[in-house]
């Protein structure tokens, strides 16, 4: 069913013809302006490109009605206006090389798009000329005039989508533009750390009201970063993110990952970039989330602010007009950088777990009721004398009523100089209680060892490999000849964790081997399962991980049950292993294994400080 008549020629033949130019650039804008959040990034993107050390965002009505980004950059000669505006007109790049992209933009198409759909006015001044300015109202140019304008450049973008008036329909409401208009510019502070932002809200008759604000970030790249993301996702994260620093092949990934006791009940602090171009890829953020596979539960979500950064030549950035996605020439090798840059960087932290954990137990131990403190209540010697009725006679020949003292014997054990102390006490069969010289740690010794024994099996694994179990009959499974080559792709890494395949005529694969530690396994749900992964994320994780969950059990059934009484010396074991064990800080589960409480957030429960 045709939803348009065709141009109909003679015999019935559609005529085919050119769209006239604003046609074209409505087309191209539905693809570049998706909404007002993606004029943001384009013209923020615009204002790095130039130079700009401040960046000022104001939005109205969500972006619906006002945009106007101002910058100091270097600006524009009256000559370069009508340029700017004109389609695929650009400074970033000559077009001889379209893979050694080194700026935000290169498509010369947002201003041309946001012209078309919109009222645009671009205000600028390059150094040594005048200032001048220039109107596009849906596609129209008005004449390029003088303006007054210090430094820099000013693009003011009014009434979004008027041109094309259906899109509007399409949009969401003032508060949910504006959300993600404030999203755009808090990633592209993250990725620019020594630029100053500020993001503004502007309603009729009332002063501006600062949504954002982030200064520019002195230090190097990892000084200003920090600095950066304290600002933007708060001290919390910060101090409870590991520096990722790592390089290999060409490649470099840099930024911070939070401690997995950190993370978050959604993806929401997941952050990447690629040369310092925030990105929404999917194998990223896939990838993030294998490298923390093995700490944190389904339903947990890390946190990280990282950039990759490589020779533009090995990544193309060109794969959309909103250059959201990236295609690396070797993303295997991108992929392996970031496992196992991330996983060496947690491995670091060592038994470290996030603050958040301590926070949530004071909170939980302060009582509800108002505390009274000694300076609220009365005197000492008016309530001796309030009192003194109250008071038992003293015995004949004391002056003072008698009192209890009770010496108890400390346990023989180590100074409390360890980072987990030295044991003091077992509670309730579970709970080791060790002094620490600046507070008291907490420990379940149940999570404790159960990581324990899941990381000393682990590394079993690694050094013997993972023997394969032989099937006495091989197992066929029919699959879709794409499929069944995808699989053969990877069969020598599946060898390697026990799992042998072969052809077996067009389109099926006969298993021969699983892994032993999987005992009696469905070699067809097996298989379906690595596809899903190899179709998700371009490799599969499962097998690892389906192994890497019967020895997580494994170390459950062989860890120190709960209830069970432990000596002295035991306990201090406990303590020493987890000081010198990777990940200990967190149970196989991410839940956490211990909680420090220094000293003085102990005296303040009491009201002591």
């Amino acid at each position: 069913m045709t939803l348009h008549a065709p141009n109909i020629a003679d015999a019935g033949r559609p005529v085919i013809r050119p769209l006239d130019e604003a046609a074209i650039n409505r087309i191209a804008a539905g693809e570049v302006v998706e909404r007002p959040a993606s004029a943001v990034k384009e013209l923020v993107e615009n204002a790095l490109d130039a130079g700009a050390r401040r960046i000022a965002v104001d939005y109205a009505a969500g972006g619906k009605v006002l945009i106007r980004v101002t910058d100091d950059g270097c600006g524009m000669t009256a000559a370069d206006l009508p340029l700017a505006v004109a389609r695929h007109a650009t400074s970033k790049i000559d077009g001889s090389d379209l893979l050694d992209i080194r700026s935000f933009g290169f498509r010369g198409e947002a201003l041309a798009s946001l012209g078309s759909v919109g009222r645009l006015v671009l205000t600028s001044r390059a150094e040594g000329h005048e200032a001048a300015q220039l109107a596009v109202n849906g596609g129209q140019l008005g004449p390029v005039r003088p303006a007054a304008l210090s430094r820099g450049t000013v693009v003011e973008l009014r009434d979004l989508f008027y041109a094309t008036p259906a899109r509007l329909k399409f949009l969401r409401s003032d508060r949910a533009e504006a959300l993600a208009i404030a999203d755009v510019v808090r990633r592209l502070a993250m990725a620019e750390p020594s630029v100053g932002f500020t993001l503004s809200e502007v309603a009729e008759g009332e002063a501006p009201r600062t949504i954002f604000r982030a200064d520019p970030q002195p230090g190097d790249l990892f000084d200003a970063l920090h600095g950066r993301l304290t600002a933007v996702l708060g001290a919390a994260f910060t101090a409870n993110a590991v520096r990722v620093d790592v390089e290999r092949d060409g490649l470099r990934l840099a930024g911070y990952a939070a401690l997995p006791t950190y993370s978050r009940g959604s993806s929401v602090q997941q952050f990447f970039c690629v040369n310092g171009r925030p990105v929404l890829d999917r194998m990223l953020l896939g990838t993030l989330r294998v490298a923390y596979f093995d700490f944190l539960s389904r339903d947990r979500h890390p946190a990280a602010v990282l950039n990759l950064i490589c020779d533009p030549e090995r990544v193309d950035v060109n794969v959309h007009p909103a250059k959201a996605e990236v295609r690396f020439r070797e993303p295997e090798a991108a992929r392996s950088l970031i496992i196992t840059g991330l996983r060496s960087a947690l491995g670091g932290a060592g038994h470290r777990a996030s603050s958040t954990v301590a926070d949530a137990t004071l909170a939980a131990m302060r009582p509800e009721a108002p505390r009274v403190y000694q300076m609220d209540r009365p005197a000492q010697a008016s309530f001796a004398r309030a009192t003194l009725w109250q008071a038992p006679a003293a015995a004949p020949g004391l002056a003072e009523a008698p009192q209890a003292r009770v010496d108890m014997p400390e346990p023989a054990v180590a100074e409390p100089d360890f980072p987990l102390g030295a044991a003091r006490a077992q509670l309730h069969g579970n709970y080791i209680v060790a002094q620490t010289t600046g507070g008291m740690v907490i420990v379940d010794q149940h999570a404790a060892h159960e990581r324990l024994v899941y990381e000393k099996l682990k590394r079993q694994m690694a050094e013997t490999g993972i023997r394969a179990q032989a099937l006495l009959i091989p197992e066929v499974v029919e699959l879709s000849p794409p499929d069944a080559a995808r699989l053969l792709d990877h069969a020598g890494e599946l060898a390697r964790l026990g799992l042998a395949i072969d052809p077996f005529g067009p389109g099926a694969i006969a298993v021969r081997e699983t892994p032993a530690i999987l005992g009696t396994v469905s070699a067809a749900a097996l298989l379906r399962d690595v596809l899903d992964e190899l179709a998700d994320l371009g490799r599969s994780d499962s097998l690892q991980s389906k192994i890497e969950a019967i020895l997580s059990r494994m170390a459950c059934h062989g860890s120190v049950r709960s209830g069970r009484a432990l000596r002295p010396d035991e306990m201090n074991a406990l303590l020493r292993e987890m000081e010198a064990t990777p990940h200990s800080g967190q149970c196989n589960h991410g839940r956490p294994t211990y909680v420090e409480l220094k000293l003085h957030d102990i005296e303040r429960l009491f009201g002591r400080r």
